[in-house]
This record gives structure tokens, C-alpha cells and sequence, in this order.
């Protein structure tokens, strides 16, 4: 008897959008690009459960979390929130990934960019945060821009890195 090898399940995780701010209804492809960025995301690190959840908001409601969460009273681009807790084997909740509309549109047109590239690389960015990634220091900065790179060219989203000072 010739035994068909299991087919193994790529399980991606659940992804829900919360849209706090009227500006993203401008950027139509927003919640796709998104979408499309945390799979890619999942499957290059092999993260393959859990649920993430995506705030669109604006630099107000950003700054304020960013106050009170890091003692940065001003806006940024995004902020993750991950959850440490999980039960193996078990889909559990990954974390948060909020990005700020004003901040994310003023960065791509100051970068000269397309907004959905720009976003596409939040996105991304703030999903490797919740899988553990940071770039406090510099060699963890390599690994993780790296990674950003990688997983961007796979959506056709070119280098965000090239010509960017990275001193801080």
C-alpha cells in the first residue's frame, strides 16, 4: 500500500480591522495592502496562527498611546502592542498593530513614495514587532530590515531602506 504523505496546512493567521479615522477611507487598497503584508509576513517567519488586530487611526489617537505607553508625547507611524501569553497548539491573539493615517501619508510623500508601499512596510514592520523582532540594537536592526526587505520584495515593494540614514 503507497501511503500519500499528510498535506500540511498552512494556517495564516485571523486578521481584524478597526478603522478609527475617516482619513483611510481615502486610501482605498489600505486594508488589503495590509492584509496582504502580515500573510507574507506570516509565511516567511512561519508564523502560522493566531489573531492579529489592525487599528487605522490618526496622529491624535497614536500620540496618545504613544504617551502613555512609551513616554513619547508625540505621533508616530505605528505602534505594537504584542500578547506573550499563548497555549501550544492553541490560536491566540498575536497582538495589535495600530498606524497612524497622517503620519504614514507625510512620511511616503516626504520619502517620495507610494503610500501603499509605505504602509505596506508599517504593516510589516509592526508584525515582526509582535513576533518578537526588534531593532534596539544594531545587529537586531540588520536582522529585522532584512527580514522587512525580504518579505517587501515578495509584494514588489521596493527596498525601504536604500538611500535612508539609518543613525536613528
Amino acid at each position: 500500500m503507497t501511503r500519500t504523505p499528510a498535506k500540511s496546512v498552512l494556517r495564516v493567521p485571523v486578521i481584524d480591522f478597526v478603522v478609527q479615522a475617516p482619513q483611510w477611507a481615502t486610501q482605498r487598497g489600505a486594508k488589503p495592502t495590509v492584509r496582504r503584508a502580515i500573510l507574507e509576513g506570516a509565511v516567511a517567519t512561519s508564523t502560522t496562527a493566531g489573531e492579529i488586530a489592525i487599528v487605522l487611526t490618526d496622529d491624535a489617537a497614536i500620540q496618545s498611546l504613544n504617551r502613555n505607553w512609551r513616554s513619547s508625547d508625540e505621533p508616530t507611524n505605528v505602534l505594537s502592542f504584542p500578547v506573550h501569553r499563548s497555549a501550544r497548539g492553541v490560536q491566540h491573539h498575536l497582538g495589535d498593530i495600530i498606524i497612524a493615517y497622517q503620519t504614514t501619508a507625510r512620511e511616503a510623500e516626504a520619502e517620495r513614495k507610494p503610500f501603499r508601499h509605505h504602509l505596506a512596510h508599517l504593516a510589516v514592520h509592526g508584525f515582526l514587532h509582535l513576533i518578537g523582532y526588534d531593532h534596539e540594537a544594531d545587529d537586531e536592526a540588520a536582522v529585522m530590515e532584512s527580514l522587512e526587505v525580504s518579505i517587501l520584495a515578495r509584494m514588489q515593494v521596493p527596498d525601504p531602506y536604500v538611500g535612508r540614514d539609518h543613525s536613528g
